[in-house]
């Protein structure tokens, strides 16, 4: 990282996070149930950080329209797709398609050249690559260039040598040259590409795994359905499904520093990759089994603090005792309680420069939380 130049260098933002949820499975186990965790000797509700993560990072594109970063292994059809676009032929996109295909995925010699559908290239591969628009495009106009002849930019034999070419191509995002922020999702979530290190991002964002700040037990849902044709009297199809209900601790960290060092110290998307973030985070909600039980609940509570130094999360190890028939408002005091001892435990540590407290004022709207946070980095 520049130190010179990058003056949010150990800067980030903490987002401290209560949400009440009634009957959900927001994350499902290996059998279906919800996950949980054992806290401070009682079992929570949990849902898992890489959960919430895929849930902001669509919601991102919902929201702000950023187009997405795309995580594949069928690395093939990518690339042959985004040759097509650059004018080339059914054959010369696959033949170039194939050509990095090769680079990263074992096997892929062996591949059936007479079924090259996503659907295989799936099943075969064993690499999960991370590619931006721009990176795709930049790629297929570098094919373009050498009239869609493979070996005319990876003339290397060795499969190492080769991701280094191709690295040398696409390496990190170049957002200080580009007209957008597509892909922000690689420079928030990070990449790692083990054959080819140079195109390494470092993730800007920390998500724990939002925990029940009480104890919380998975309860089961008998169900019939009932046929509407040739079906007699009673049930077609009985059935069970587990669900919970709880109000959830989430910690998420923000690093300022890392953000603007991927998106090359750029000024002009720095507060718009906040925005995006922000207005992501406040509105996704996990997918699962939202048409029948529709968990569609936003933050209740948050305490966003902009600190320099090491990320401090909140542990809840202390369940909460519910409070006039409420976990929230008892969770609300036990938040303040930890944050407020942390901080005077921390001492110069803490490095706070602001703070601010969502949900209690009505006057005060998730963007007027986006604004002040970014009126408060940029002073």
């Amino acid at each position: 990282m520049d130190n010179v130049s990058n003056q949010y260098k150990n800067e980030r933002i903490e987002f401290h996070i209560l949400q009440s949820f009634p009957v959900t499975c927001l994350n499902r186990d290996d059998v279906g149930a919800p996950k949980t965790a054992f806290v401070g000797g009682v079992t929570r509700a949990r849902v898992s950080s890489q959960c919430w993560k895929r849930a902001v990072r669509l919601a991102m594109h919902e929201i702000s329209g950023v187009e997405l970063g795309i995580r594949t292994k069928a690395l093939s059809v990518l690339v042959a797709n985004g040759c097509k676009e650059a004018g080339a032929t059914e054959e010369q996109a696959k033949v170039c398609g194939d050509k990095i295909e090769k680079i990263f995925i074992k096997g892929s010699d062996d591949k059936n050249n007479e079924e090259s559908t996503e659907d295989q290239d799936e099943s075969k591969s064993d690499t999960l690559l991370f590619l931006a628009p721009s990176e795709v495009k930049l790629l297929a106009q570098k094919f373009k260039e050498n009239g869609f002849v493979p070996e005319k930019i990876i003339t290397q034999k060795e499969a190492k040598k080769q991701a280094k070419e191709l690295a040398d191509i696409i390496g990190k995002p170049k957002y200080s040259q580009a007209a957008t922020l597509d892909g922000l999702d690689i420079a928030l979530f990070g990449r790692m590409v083990a054959q080819a290190p140079s195109m390494d991002v470092q993730g800007a964002t920390s998500f724990s795994h939002a925990i029940s700040t009480h104890k919380a037990a998975n309860e089961v849902e008998f169900f019939t359905a009932v046929a509407d044709f040739g079906q007699e009297q009673g049930s077609a199809h009985m059935g069970t499904l587990e669900f919970n209900s709880a109000t959830y601790y989430r910690y998420v960290s923000l690093d300022l520093g890392q953000l603007y060092e991927t998106l090359g110290n750029s000024d002009q998307f720095f507060p718009q990759a906040i925005t995006a973030f922000t207005k992501a985070l406040y509105i996704a909600v996990p997918s699962a089994r939202q048409t029948t039980q529709a968990g569609y609940c936003q933050w209740d509570f948050a305490k966003v603090v902009i600190r320099k130094g090491q990320g401090m999360q909140l542990s809840f190890e202390t369940p909460v005792k519910a409070k006039e028939g409420s976990f929230l408002q008892p969770s609300i005091e036990e938040m303040k309680t930890l944050l407020s001892r942390k901080e005077k435990l921390s001492g110069s540590l803490f490095g706070k420069t602001a703070e601010f407290e969502f949900g209690r004022d009505d006057s005060f709207s998730i963007d007027d939380l986006i604004s002040s946070i970014i009126t408060s980095v940029k002073a």
